[in-house]
């Protein structure tokens, strides 16, 4: 089956051919031929299935053909970086038309968004906060939008945007596509699809939730305080073009990559509390090969489409089975291969038991040969909270002392 047999107009298939892509992903074959005939579509498609061209693709061959200047399609993402890839797709999908769009999310001017607004962007791709901020102004109107998607419905959920999401339902035309996108099916997201969507077509809604197909995992066992000369040493192992590497707080984030420059690996971090100039930056560097590892946490990765990433390492194991789907799920996108890495602690080992039970499969434990896990760190990753508070107390008392002086 080829792109051609969706019917889709010449255009269109002339972007997807630019883009390199030949046969589509399972949930492209499944989505697009009912989403093409208008119907509500509610797909439980893994992290880097190809979901993105599925929803975009109907959307951009239902408008040629129509009045440009007019606002009809909308899709709500979870993270300003999903948002600005699945933004990055619509235009590469749209190069051969004259179908326009624009990103709206936080953490940039909103002098441009409101622009897209005024001119009427065909599609418009957003983050609820941001684009409620929008909608409170008299600009801003979705009054003529006709398909709605909602991508990552739940993460959006974990993130607590549902009352964010219905206060935006309720401005846009009762009388409208509806498309739900979930990696996973938590009855929260079962309990919004019955909301939402009519007599939808469902998609892999049975299946379980796995890891993508194609990543190959290992768990490394290694005392906490090793687990940065651990990582310096596997990044160092043939093989590691690049690597995404997960903590659990922004602050695990900042120690690690600064540790990392320390060793001599070019990386970088990107989470909540950067600019939006400084998540951008570091996405584009990491993208261009010029920085080698970025770290990340879990929301914040969200969107994160790496062509080519080889391996995504859990420096923490995630608390829930279906974070550690999202973040394996970044490497092998689009039914490639890749390899995950999880450092494990004995503190953390029943937390990976919990994730294995999950997933259905045991992810073998590994070691690095020549690596001496009997060493002692050179410096500690991070430093606990009570010395962080002494150490600020200590600083502002030599402020003090200092002012005395003078």
């Amino acid at each position: 089956m080829s792109f051609t047999s969706f019917d889709l107009h010449p255009d269109l298939l002339r972007a997807v051919d630019a883009l390199g892509y030949t046969l589509p992903t399972p949930i492209q074959k499944d989505a697009i031929p009912p989403a093409l005939a208008g119907r509500d579509v509610l797909a439980c498609a893994m992290t880097g299935s190809g979901k993105t061209a599925a929803f975009i693709l109907p959307i951009l061959q239902r408008l040629l053909g129509r009045p440009t200047g007019v606002t009809r399609a909308l899709v709500l993402a979870p993270t300003r970086e999903l948002a600005a890839q699945i933004d990055e797709h619509r235009r590469a999908l749209a190069r051969f038309t004259r179908i326009g769009g624009a990103a709206i999310f936080g953490g940039v001017s909103m002098g441009p968004q409101e622009t897209a607004f005024r001119r009427g962007a065909d599609v418009l791709v957003a983050t609820p906060g941001r684009l409620l901020d929008h909608l409170s102004r008299p600009y801003a109107r979705l009054d003529r939008i006709e398909t709605l998607v909602l991508d990552e419905a739940d993460r959006m959920l974990d993130m607590g945007f549902l009352p964010d999401i219905r206060r935006i339902m309720k401005l846009l035309p009762a009388q409208r596509q509806n498309l739900l996108f979930s990696a996973t099916m938590p009855p929260a997201i079962a309990a919004l699809a019955r909301e939402l969507l009519r007599q939808p077509v469902t998609l892999d809604i049975e299946r379980p939730s796995a890891p993508a197909v194609g990543v190959s995992h290992a768990a490394y066992p290694v005392a906490a305080e090793m687990k940065l000369p651990l990582l310096v040493e596997l990044l160092r192992q043939p093989g590691v073009r690049n690597a995404l590497v997960f903590t659990r707080t922004k602050h695990r984030a900042n120690r690690l990559a600064e540790g990392l420059v320390r060793q001599g690996v070019p990386a970088d971090r990107i989470h909540g509390n950067r600019s939006q100039a400084q998540r951008t930056q570091a996405l584009a560097a990491f993208k261009a090969g010029t920085c080698r590892v970025l770290v990340a946490t879990d929301i914040a990765a969200r969107g994160i489409d790496v062509t080519g990433l080889s391996h995504v390492v859990n420096f923490d194991v995630p608390p829930a089975a279906e974070d550690y789907i999202h973040r394996v799920g970044r490497t092998a996108r689009a039914e490639a291969v890749g390899d995950a890495m999880t450092l494990v602690s004995p503190a953390e080992e029943g937390d990976l038991r919990s994730i294995e039970r999950a997933v259905g499969t045991r992810i073998p434990r590994v070691t690095l040969p020549g690596f001496d896990y009997a060493a002692r760190p050179a410096e500690r990753l991070e430093i606990p909270l009570a010395d962080r508070l002494a150490a600020m107390r200590a600083e502002r008392r030599r402020g003090q002392d200092r002012r005395w002086r003078h």
